[in-house]
């Protein structure tokens, strides 16, 4: 026997047993959630909760439906804030979640049940706060508010229902219970909300730190 395809055979044996491919619908494997805003063409401010983001220095990269009002606002207007909820605040975030801000409800938001509300600051129960440097206002309540500037918009080529967004965080705004010394946000008294599979999360316990963490 080829000793590669004995190797093969011996890992299979090994893994069978605990390991088994699946085909999951979604792979929401826990990220944090982000209450997007962004301008509506009449002034006002839309919230959009989005599940899909990562930053790295000033760069903010955002996953965000084409179908939806977010993708829309940021093509006419390339600004937005990126406000980062706590896990106390899930229930908000929640409400958010059955409604968008485009009108008509896109054919294929409707079929997932989606309903039109235009003033998403009322149905979340959330508070509007001026923004400095962007249009788009703010959210009072989120422990972390990122203003930013929408630099590139990518649709994979591969899937085509969604929009790679690359912003530059211009701005940050952070509760004052959370800051560390002048420019830290305190690692233990800060949590982000993770979206776990379509659940709510918080962070669990601390387990150590990185040789890099300045803190």
């Amino acid at each position: 026997m080829n000793p590669i395809n004995q190797m093969n055979e011996m890992n299979e044996m090994n893994y069978s047993s605990d390991v088994k491919t699946i085909n999951p619908s979604i792979l929401y494997y826990g990220t944090p959630v982000i209450l997007l805003n962004t301008l509506n063409e009449d002034g006002t401010t839309n919230i959009s909760p989005i599940s899909s983001s990562w930053a790295l220095g000033d760069c903010v990269v955002l996953g965000i439906g084409i179908g939806g009002k977010a993708f829309e606002n940021m093509k006419h207007h390339p600004e937005c804030v990126i406000n980062v909820p706590g896990p106390s605040m899930w229930e908000n975030v929640e409400r958010l979640a059955p409604y968008t801000g485009k009108n008509p409800v896109p054919a294929e938001k409707k079929e997932h049940g989606f309903m039109y509300h235009k003033d998403k600051y009322e149905i979340s129960g959330l508070t509007s706060m001026e923004s400095n440097r962007v249009k788009p206002a703010r959210i009072r309540e989120c422990p972390i508010q990122i203003e930013a500037k929408v630099k590139d918009v990518r649709i994979p080529n591969h899937s085509s229902y969604f929009a790679i967004v690359e912003t530059q965080a211009i701005q940050v705004h952070v509760h004052q219970d959370i800051i560390l010394g002048e420019n830290h946000i305190d690692p233990t008294k800060w949590s982000p909300l993770i979206y776990n599979f379509r659940h709510y999360f918080g962070l669990g316990e601390h387990l150590g730190k990185t040789f890099r963490s300045e803190t």
